[in-house]
Parts: structure tokens; C-alpha cells; sequence
């Protein structure tokens, strides 16, 4: 989940601590958004001005420079002189084509352009200090533009980055085996493979608690044939997708296919792509694929990546694909299982299911965190298949609140029919234990019966009081209560009154539930 801060377990550490225990000097300039706690001195320096020049001379450097020039932020900052011609960008099929995006694209290129000059300053100062021969360089974005459907998104167009890495003559040996200075390789990476790529390069050999693999240096690994995405929480929105890519082919697994692609972000709307986008969906003026994005999600998604490089046409149904639907699936399911994929369970629930263990602790204590039966809860429930409706009942009879999560997701997940034929156990599950079980029975039933909106709608408010119950749970609920629409206006002055700060507010997490209140509190008021 985004901006999670998750604590680290005793034996590992962050991998400028290794490279600190070798004798490098390492500074980081500037963002520290990597979602965990920091645990003892990680960085010699973490600031605007950390820079690799202030070491002990002749010392052996690691440095990061975040270039911020094409952040998301700057694409819609205006006024702006353009440099591109709006008229001459590529609009992908699946945003209409307006001034408004054409201008935002438009920027995009501009401010990639402005990127690279920045970054050729710094290839300068290498050069002027003489040691652009002694340095290893890697240059790469960190997930696809800043425009929606891309960034926040497992989709090629969200996940795929240009890495770009120079190799000095003195350090061919630790090149990748098919390096070539000025060429390019199909080899595919991950972000998850560079901090044991690092550790190769500098002669470490990386920890085996390490998912990723060494792309080059003295342990280089074999090639993998699949990289593997994920979206869970971004920002105050809740959702949970998974997708595997190889070469070709894209597959995308929606675990919460009620929610649109489009949930409201507030700081997404801030792009004019964005509210234009929605605009003209709400107005009818959009036909598919356009459409997509402001709609409900398929349980899953195949694109060929070679003849559909805008995602567009799913392939899931198509019978000349079985074989490699099939695959992918398997892959996926492996890979969950492999490395005890926390997501299933409610984002609170990771924090807190394990006592005093860590998230990465409890997820490998088996006892603690069944995977196995909640993954495949959450595979029978991301359906909307009527056939599993008696493994959902057995589900929110459960002793484990997670496969009683997943019940009544199921439920909320095949809408008004599945629910108003099973109110009476939703009911029940509205007094679970769990904040997140009830959330969910809440919504379903405040959505799709009539005659239970007080009681749900008691529950719901009663867990949303961030300072009281928590953050997780309160932002379980407002999105359930946005869910609810104008069936919430009469419970309006008492979200008015709840808190937007807590003594616990766990980082920038906490800022994300007065984000939900603001557009809650907008929405009930019109």
C-alpha cells in the first residue's frame, strides 16, 4: 500500500547499509518514499544538498539524484510556454483527444526534455571531477508518466520505465552479459532486481530474503521470464490488482473488480486530463475504450503487448489465447504463494495481526497468516459467478476475519441480487469483530437492500472516528460511506464533526482520511 511505512524485521537492512559497511560513501538527494521505517543510520547524507563531492577523498561513492522536473506535479502546472507542439503528441486510444489533454501531453515531453538536461548536468560534474570513468551509472524513470491510467496503475503504461545503464571500460567485466555500449536488450528487469544488482557490482553477494535478482556484477543471475506488478491502496482509495509480463503478453488480476479504474483521488483530479476525462464520461460524449477507465473492472485481463501496445483490447475471452491465460494464471498464483503476498489481507490487518512480529515476520508464519485458504477465498470472491455463493456463506462463518473479509467482499462484489438474497448473514457480519468485515457488509447492504440504512450507517460512522478506532479502519468506512451516495446525507453533520488528526497518525497515512471527509463532506452537500 502507498506510503505504508512498514517496520523491517531485526536481520535486514536497507541496501545503502551494506554498501556502508563496505566503505561507501552513499547520499540520497532527496525522497525517501520507499515505504518502509527507516531502522538505525541509513544514509551519510539524505537532503537537497547530499551530494557525493562532500566524502573523505578517494572514498567509493553511491549517490541518488531524484529528479523531480517531470514529476505528475509539473505536467499540470500552468502558466506553461510549449516546447512540443500539442498538435503533433500522441494521444493513446484510451484518453479522449482534447486541447486539454494534448496540452498535458504536451508538457509531459516538455518536461522529459527538461529531465535530460538535468541529468547531463550531473553526467558533467562526473566528468569535471574526474571520475566519470571510475562510475557506474544507471538512469531510469520510476513508473510510467504522470498521467492517469499510468502512474497508480500495473499496467505496462504504469510499469514500464526506460533504464538506461553506462558501463565504464575499466568495469566491462560486471557489465550484463549482453551489454553493449549504445544498445538495447529485451532482457526484462524489475526495481526489485536493483538492490541486488548493486550489491553484485560492489562484490556483496545479496541476502537470499531478497525477491529480485542481480542483472549483472560478479553474481548476475539468469534472465527471468516474468516481472510481476501490483496496486494496492493509492492514496485514500482502497483496491487490490495484481499483473505478470513477459515479453509479449500482459496479465492483469482485479481482486476488487466493483471498484472503477477512475476511484476518485483527489490529487489525480488535480490533472486537467483528468477532470476533463470524467467530465465527458459523465456527459455521455465517450464511447470504449475511452470509457474504461470510469467503469467496473473485469475479474482479469490479457493484452498482447505487440499488436495492442494501449491495452484496449482484452483478451481473456478470446479462444485462440486459452493456453496463454491459462499460464499466466498459474504464474500468478505461484508467485503469490512464493513470497506470501500480504495484500490479501485488510491493510490494518498487516500492521496488527502479528502482535509485536513484523508484517514480513507474521506473513511467513503460516500458523498466523493462512494464505493458502484466504488466496483462495479471495479467487472464488473476485468472481461474480453465482455458483460460489455457498463457499462465501462458509466464508463469513469463519474463525479467520480475513476469509470473513473476503466473504463479504464477495457479496458486495456481485451487487444487489447476491445481496438481497443473503441479507440475513450480512447482517451478522455487520457486528463482526473486525471494522473491515463490517465496512464491507455495510456497504453492500446500505447499497442494495432497503430497511437496515440506519443501522448500517450507525456502524459505519461509529468507525470512522480516525483519533478513536485508527486510520485503517476509518478510511474502511468513509470509502464505504462515500459508496452510499446521498443515502449518507442524514448522518452529514456527524462526519462533519469527526477529526482529521489523531495522536496515532502513522505518518503521511493519516493525512489521507481527511482527504476522504473533504469529498465526502463535498458530495452530501450538493
Amino acid at each position: 500500500h502507498m506510503r505504508s511505512m512498514t517496520p523491517l524485521p531485526s536481520f535486514m537492512k536497507m541496501y545503502p547499509q551494506y554498501l556502508r559497511s563496505l566503505g561507501y560513501y552513499c547520499t540520497n538527494n532527496s525522497k525517501k518514499d520507499y515505504n518502509l521505517e527507516e531502522r538505525g543510520k541509513v544514509w551519510d547524507e539524505s537532503s537537497r544538498k547530499a551530494h557525493w563531492k562532500n566524502r573523505e577523498p578517494g572514498q567509493p561513492f553511491f549517490a541518488i539524484f531524484n529528479i523531480t522536473i517531470s514529476h505528475e506535479s509539473q505536467i499540470r502546472r500552468r502558466p506553461h510556454k510549449a516546447v512540443h507542439d500539442p498538435a503533433k503528441v500522441r494521444i493513446p486510444s484510451y484518453h479522449p483527444d482534447t486541447p486539454e489533454v494534448r496540452q498535458d501531453w504536451a508538457q509531459y515531453h516538455d518536461k522529459m526534455s527538461e529531465m535530460d538536461a538535468t541529468a547531463g548536468e550531473y553526467l558533467h560534474e562526473l566528468r569535471e571531477a574526474g571520475v566519470e570513468d571510475d562510475t557506474v551509472v544507471f538512469y531510469y524513470g520510476d513508473h510510467g508518466s504522470g498521467m492517469p491510467r499510468s502512474k497508480r496503475w500495473p499496467y505496462n503504461s504504469g510499469l514500464r520505465v526506460p533504464l538506461i545503464v553506462h558501463v565504464p571500460e575499466k568495469y566491462k567485466h560486471l557489465a550484463p552479459s549482453d551489454y553493449q555500449a549504445g544498445g538495447d536488450t529485451d532482457r526484462l528487469v524489475g526495481f526489485i532486481d536493483m538492490a541486488p544488482t548493486l550489491l553484485s557490482i560492489v562484490g556483496m553477494t545479496p541476502p537470499e530474503h531478497m525477491q529480485g535478482n542481480a542483472f549483472m556484477g560478479r553474481y548476475e543471475a539468469d534472465p527471468v521470464d516474468y516481472q510481476f506488478g501490483f496496486r494496492g491502496r493509492m492514496d485514500e482509495r482502497y483496491d487490490l490488482v495484481r499483473s505478470v509480463r513477459d515479453k509479449r503478453y500482459i496479465y492483469i488480476r482485479n481482486y476488487m473488480p466493483h471498484r472503477i479504474y477512475g476511484q476518485y483521488i483527489q490529487y489525480m483530479f488535480q490533472t486537467p486530463t483528468t477532470r476533463v476525462w470524467k467530465q465527458m464520461y459523465d456527459e455521455g460524449k465517450l464511447k470504449a475504450p475511452q470509457t474504461y477507465f470510469w467503469e467496473e473492472k473485469p475479474a482479469e485481463e490479457l493484452y498482447d503487448l505487440e499488436y495492442d501496445p494501449d491495452e484496449v483490447k482484452n483478451l481473456v475471452e478470446s479462444p485462440s489465447h486459452r493456453s496463454v491465460l491459462k499460464r499466466f494464471r498459474k504464474v500468478h498464483q505461484h508467485w503469490v504463494l512464493e513470497t506470501r503476498d500480504l495484500g490479501f489481507l485488510p491493510e490494518g490487518e498487516i500492521h496488527a495481526r502479528g502482535g509485536d512480529k513484523t508484517p514480513y515476520e507474521m506473513g511467513q508464519d503460516r500458523a498466523n497468516y493462512n494464505l493458502e485458504a484466504i488466496f483462495e477465498t479471495a479467487q472464488m470472491a473476485a468472481g461474480r459467478d453465482e455458483v460460489s455463493i455457498p463457499g462465501l456463506l462458509d466464508a463469513l462463518k469463519s474463525d479467520d476475519s480475513a476469509i470473513r473479509y473476503w466473504g463479504a467482499l464477495g457479496f458486495l462484489i456481485r451487487g444487489e441480487s447476491a445481496v438481497q438474497q443473503n441479507k440475513s448473514p450480512l447482517l451478522q457480519a455487520l457486528k463482526d469483530e473486525s471494522p473491515y468485515v463490517r465496512a464491507l457488509a455495510g456497504e453492500a447492504l446500505g447499497r442494495f437492500t432497503e430497511g437496515h440504512l440506519d443501522n448500517v450507517l450507525e456502524t459505519l460512522v461509529g468507525a470512522s472516528n480516525m483519533a478513536e478506532d485508527g486510520v485503517f479502519p476509518a478510511m474502511y468506512s468513509l470509502n464505504a460511506l462515500q459508496m452510499l451516495g446521498g443515502k449518507a446525507v442524514s448522518v452529514r453533520d456527524q462526519i462533519k464533526a469527526l477529526p482529521r488528526k489523531s495522536a496515532k497518525q502513522l505518518g503521511r497515512i493519516g493525512g489521507y482520511v481527511p482527504r476522504l471527509l473533504e469529498k465526502l463532506n463535498e458530495d452530501l452537500s450538493h
